[in-house]
């Protein structure tokens, strides 16, 4: 693939970076004198950027497909070493700008919201802020030309995501909750700095032109290493077993920042890693079959995590783990497989992002709640919120011809290609958890809005539902509206065909049973999923108390034992060599130190003699000189 020579829009896509990361400083910057403006200002920020990628959106449609990637170089950011060097530059590719128009437009969306939603906080316009910086960081990452560039804004998205989550860190808990999604995401980043250490071995660059083009001269078992460590970074930021145990807590943060992160930024950077790598795994199918592998693991343990959670912010943050599993199970199924994973991920980016701002809605509410067992009923209340979660509802359980449909089902469908007993397995499993998926966000959406009213009407704890003020209820309107009908306008406009410049050519593969029988059976199974929800949660009603559960359940519940397994495996063991390690330092190395310096030394035997009183020196040389004549007189005899 050509690479053009930077002009127009794509020359100047910089300044989507720029810009929202000017505003940060500006805001944190210029203190409480920009409280009354600051939010106006970082929307500003984040609508130019969206302005700007659109503009290279554009330029890239006038341009013939075998063109479609325009590199710009900055600056000379690293001096060579050797042949070793590194220039600060952008690619825009149909890849890039699509997560860049993702990015913008949905992250514009959010930042609308919280002006209404963070309206009473001190902290507004440092929150804001923060916004700001994820925007900025989050472009940055994707739209860089090499691994060392992505990697600087994969830093800055592990940064934001930290203080946004542990906002409100005057809880212990939610500061706590931050410190976590920061220290497992450090586990994730030095895959990524192994992986780019062995590019710079093996091809002499971390430039993505240099590593697709090297990657073919390499051995198999150096593409799968390199690899490997990607999918390791891949896991940490995408919240991808076995490093997922932060996204939940990551709920400790004001609902917008759920959204951002869920939607368009953080969780979504793993899977951009795994298709601008697609190089690499097409070199490596051992590597690309361990991606698929730890997509499936994951769809399912966030599905059934999911089925368990009574908070609804918590349930759907094992609703993006498990679609973003649906993503990366077909990130490692080839090109066809990561033109799907990024069609997903932009279907669910307007999805997901619409429902966690419904949440936020439904929180605004109700005092605060998030607990689905003190809600049902609230269709009547809150009509806004209803129309328009219910929409999102529907697009993620695969609703025929919502956003889901097109795009999820295209995932389920390419599971099912291949050759040998895989396809069977990978394909039964994406239809068994699709019905799960449609079970417990049927449970959820029930929950909230169906069924018989379970809050208190009077007295101190009565809550009094309503819908929010335009500025939440617009932005929820407007990615409803993204949630039904976004998947068959990329469908039928040849989204997968634009995608081809960045991610090679899409070859159609067909799968070993017939389209209809499996979006048939897939639909089917989604049925009985919902019916299931309604028979257990509407038709009966919930109770407010969780019934005690089975023991799958009541595991489900804490997150499948995530947390005790980390601390058994690796927390645990790592205190202990921590502290065996301190002991023997200060039992051996300091000990051995302190015996040493314990000794008598010259000093101190001398220091005793030298008194000051002449008295004692004298005497001193009296002794000698009687000494000195008896080892003379001894000598002469």
């Amino acid at each position: 693939m050509a690479v053009a020579s930077a002009t127009g829009a794509a020359s100047l896509i910089w300044l989507a970076v720029a810009i929202p990361l000017v505003s940060f400083a500006i805001l944190l910057l210029a203190g409480k004198a920009a409280d009354a403006w600051g939010h106006w200002l970082a929307i500003l920020a984040s609508t130019a950027s969206f302005v700007i990628g659109a503009a290279a959106a554009l330029q890239l449609l006038g341009m013939d497909a075998s063109a479609r990637v325009v590199e710009t170089t900055l600056y000379e950011w690293i001096p060579a070493v050797g042949n070793f060097a590194v220039d600060f530059g952008t690619r825009v590719d149909p890849l890039s700008i699509t997560f860049v128009l993702l990015v913008t437009f949905v992250g514009t969306l959010i930042h609308i919201y919280s002006v209404s939603y963070m309206e009473h906080d001190p902290a507004r316009r440092r929150f804001f802020a923060y916004l700001n910086l994820f925007v900025a960081a989050m472009l940055l990452l994707v739209l860089g030309n090499s691994y060392v560039v992505l990697f600087f804004g994969w830093e800055g998205v592990g940064l934001a995501s930290y203080l946004l989550i542990s906002f409100w860190n005057h809880v212990p808990e939610y500061a706590t909750a931050g410190k976590k999604a920061f220290v497992m995401n450090r586990v994730g980043d030095l895959g990524m700095l192994i992986a780019m250490m062995a590019m710079v071995a093996s091809f002499g660059s971390v430039k993505f032109t240099d590593v697709s083009a090297g990657v073919a001269g390499v051995s198999e078992g150096t593409a799968a290493f390199i690899g490997v460590f990607l999918l390791l970074a891949a896991c940490g930021k995408s919240a991808q077993f076995p490093l997922q145990a932060w996204l939940g807590d990551a709920m400790a943060g004001p609902t917008p920042v759920s959204a951002l992160i869920h939607a368009a930024t953080m969780v979504t950077a793993g899977v951009y890693l795994m298709v601008r790598s697609g190089a690499v795994y097409q070199a490596a199918p051992t590597a690309a079959l361990l991606v698929a592998l730890i997509g499936l693991i994951t769809l399912v343990f966030g599905a059934i995590v999911g089925a368990a959670k009574d908070d609804m912010k918590k349930v759907l943050a094992a609703s993006t783990m498990s679609q973003i599993g649906y993503m990366m199970l077909a990130a490692g199924l080839g090109p066809v497989g990561a033109g799907f994973a990024i069609f997903h991920l932009v279907t669910h980016g307007f999805f997901k992002a619409n429902m966690f701002l419904g949440a936020g809605a439904v929180m605004h509410g109700m005092n605060d709640e998030v607990n689905i067992r003190g809600f049902g009923g609230l269709a009547k209340h809150m009509k806004i919120t209803f129309y328009t979660f219910f929409a999102g509802y529907l697009a993620i359980i695969g609703f025929p011809l919502l956003s889901g449909f097109y795009s999820k089902d295209k995932i389920i469908e390419i599971a099912f290609t291949g050759e040998g007993t895989l396809p069977w397995i990978f394909g039964t499993i994406t239809v068994l958890v699709a019905g799960l998926t449609a079970f417990y966000m049927s449970r959820l959406f029930f929950g909230i809005f169906l069924g018989e009213e379970r809050w208190a009407k009077e007295g101190p704890d009565a809550k009094h539902p309503h819908d929010p003020s335009p500025l939440m209820w617009i932005p929820m309107a407007l990615l409803a509206l993204g949630s039904l009908g976004l998947g068959a306008v990329l469908n039928y406009t040849g989204f997968l065909t634009w995608l081809e410049p960045a991610i090679g050519h899409v070859a159609h593969e067909e799968p070993v049973l017939p389209v209809p029988v499996i979006t048939g059976v897939t639909l089917a199974i989604v049925a009985i999923g919902v019916g299931l929800a309604w028979k257990m949660y509407v038709a009966t009603p919930m109770p407010k108390a969780a019934p005690v559960g089975n023991g799958l359940t009541r595991a489900a519940r804490v997150d499948l034992y995530q947390d005790q397994i980390n601390e058994g495996l690796f927390m645990n063991p790592g205190l202990a060599l921590v502290a065996g390690t301190d002991a023997l330092d200060r039992g051996v190395v300091d000990g051995l130190v302190r015996g040493v310096a314990k000794l008598p030394s010259v000093g101190s035997v001398v220091g005793k003699f030298q008194t000051g009183y002449a008295r004692n020196y004298a005497s001193y040389i009296t002794i000698g000189l009687v000494l000195a004549l008896i080892v003379v007189v001894a000598a002469a005899l």
